[in-house]
């Protein structure tokens, strides 16, 4: 399985070439500190015509490797890429993005804000007991509706409809179905409802339409049945924390936020938590009641 996420990027890394570099191609160091120790990373990029590749390859305490990097972009003096890291047999794509100034290239470490099972694998990188590494690439971390322990009220609902996803005749049918499973979201306009049947709609042989996702993936609560008890990797999390919890939310109870406040992030005073009026599971963030509060939290965390 394949998990991307796009990260808001903050928290320069200065990247060193020597003198009078101008251009992307060639051998880059880097080396900087981080919550498990000073990480040293060398940066190789290669133009051939029109293509532009590169590898990296990182040391730190827990080990050292090469991988290679994808999507590869320069545009002006703004440069992208990704790096894959995985963990457990999964692949997370790391997005980097950076500035070249003369002989540096600024790259920027990732704020992770993670909605439902995000938050949950935000959680695990961010506390590093399964690939240490990730520990030094998050430099915030928001939960949207998610915990280090959710109900198991709220799984059996969610099972209840996501295992056995209908069909309908028309697209509006579907629609008016979203609206209703998926109300705990908050307000969505109606675009933004139109939007959402739109993208998450597959065509069935016999022409009808279905949700977009396979329903096989509410076994993962039969077969690994403790997955999202995560106690231990909360524990774990250095970085600041902020929980968004919708306040008619079923998967996140409040006694979970009072743990959350007595242990690990919370005990340390890096925790944060807002409930959010008017949802449940999960807010939408797509209104600026949602957002301001996440985009001021990552901007104290990034100065």
């Amino acid at each position: 399985m394949k998990i991307r996420f796009f990260g808001i990027l903050a928290l320069l890394i200065a990247i060193a070439m020597p003198a009078g570099a101008a251009e992307l191609p060639g051998r880059w160091t880097a080396e900087f500190d981080s919550p498990i120790g000073v990480q040293k990373y060398v940066y190789e990029f290669t133009k051939s015509g029109d293509a532009l590749t590169g590898q990296a390859t990182y040391e730190h305490s827990m080990g050292k490797g090469t991988v290679p990097l994808s999507d590869l972009k320069v545009e002006g003096d703004k440069v992208t890429f990704n790096e894959p890291l995985t963990i457990d047999g999964n692949t997370i794509i790391i997005k980097y993005s950076g500035t070249l100034a003369g002989d540096e290239l600024k790259l920027t470490r990732v704020h992770w804000v993670g909605t439902s099972m995000g938050g949950a694998i935000g959680l695990v990188c961010a506390g590093g007991l399964v690939e240490p590494a990730m520990k030094g690439r998050i430099a915030s971390l928001v939960l949207n509706d998610n915990a280090p322990q959710i109900a198991e009220a709220a799984v059996e609902r969610i099972r209840s409809y996501a295992g056995q996803p209908p069909a309908f005749d028309t697209v509006a049918e579907l629609e008016s179905f979203f609206r209703t499973v998926y109300k705990p979201y908050g307000w969505l306009s109606d675009a933004q409802w139109r939007r959402l049947t739109e993208t998450s709609t597959r065509r069935l042989p016999d022409g009808r339409v279905t949700p977009h996702y396979d329903p096989a993936m509410v076994r993962q609560f039969s077969a690994h049945p403790d997955d999202y008890v995560l106690w231990p990797h909360y524990d774990a999390v250095e970085v600041p924390l902020l929980c968004l919890r919708g306040v008619e939310s079923d998967l996140v109870l409040p006694e979970t936020l009072d743990e959350m406040r007595r242990r690990g992030p919370g005990a340390k005073g890096r925790l944060q938590i807002i409930e959010v009026a008017g949802c449940g599971h999960a807010p939408a963030l797509n209104v600026p009641a949602h957002l301001e509060p996440i985009e001021a939290f990552i901007h104290a965390a990034g100065t």
